[in-house]
């Protein structure tokens, strides 16, 4: 871990600072549609988008919906890859490939599936569609339920099924945030990389700052039992933010005058 700050803050311009966005740099809130960032973090990441070489957000969301709810249009720099990479979000611009066609079965079919499990959501991503047991009277039991059948619609449409903490996703195959961050490390010639991310979603993203032989730190915002994964643990989203914060304070410190 020291090595891996210590890359950072002696050699910024070649740094990438990767972020998930909710449990990360948003609070978990029952209601997706009303996650907002940490009040800071827009502050936070607009300075470390002038230190640093690169910042970029790996989200399971829209990449506009990331962008919109984070306040993120104005920091520097800025890369969104929503959709665990399917879409790209840079200078305003929004890139992306067709929906995948497996999703015109799995909105048609997936209510059924749902429908006798009170307080299951379901969300509508465009490019993947979710189900939440958060609101469920036992969510654990709800999303244990739905395993099953979510993936035999996940295998009937061709489509992969993400897990996360009470919510099972829907969406294309082939990429994940690992995908999506060792992507990024090569287009940007990345010399050390820290990622920070708080679900089952960004194992496969500190899984690539293991593999691309920089120097690395991974940074675990969520819950206790996937801790043992990270070099580093804080206190969600308001912990993230003040690494970040700590980040920028050194990095300032150091620019000559």
């Amino acid at each position: 871990m020291t090595e891996g700050l210590e890359a950072i803050l002696d050699d910024p311009a070649g740094a990438v600072i990767g972020l998930d966005f909710d449990g990360t740099l948003a609070p978990i809130v029952p209601d997706p549609e009303a996650a907002r960032i940490h009040p800071a973090g827009p502050g936070v990441l607009a300075r470390l988008g002038d230190l640093v070489g690169s910042l970029v957000v790996v989200t399971g969301r829209p990449a506009g919906t990331a962008v919109e709810y984070g306040s993120l249009a104005r920091v520097p720099g800025l890369v969104v890859l929503g959709h665990y990479g399917l879409e790209r979000w840079e200078a305003g611009r929004l890139t992306a490939p067709p929906p995948h066609p497996g999703l015109d079965l799995v909105r048609a079919e997936l209510p059924r599936l749902v429908a006798g499990l009170a307080g299951a959501r379901i969300e509508d991503k465009g490019r993947s569609v979710a189900v939440h047991t958060r609101r469920a009277s036992a969510p654990q039991a709800a999303l244990d339920a739905l395993r099953e059948p979510v993936g035999a619609l996940a295998a009937a449409t061709g489509l992969a099924v993400e897990p996360g903490k009470f919510v099972l996703e829907l969406r294309p195959p082939g990429m994940d945030k690992g995908v999506a961050l060792g992507a990024f490390l090569e287009e940007r010639s990345a010399r050390s990389v820290l990622f920070a991310g708080d679900d089952l979603g960004d194992l496969a993203a500190f899984a690539a700052v293991r593999a691309s032989g920089l120097p690395g730190v991974t940074v675990f915002s969520g819950s206790a039992e996937l801790s043992v994964e990270a070099d580093l643990v804080v206190d969600g989203p308001s912990g993230v933010v003040g690494l970040l914060g700590s980040i920028a304070d050194a990095l300032s410190a150091r620019r000559p005058v």
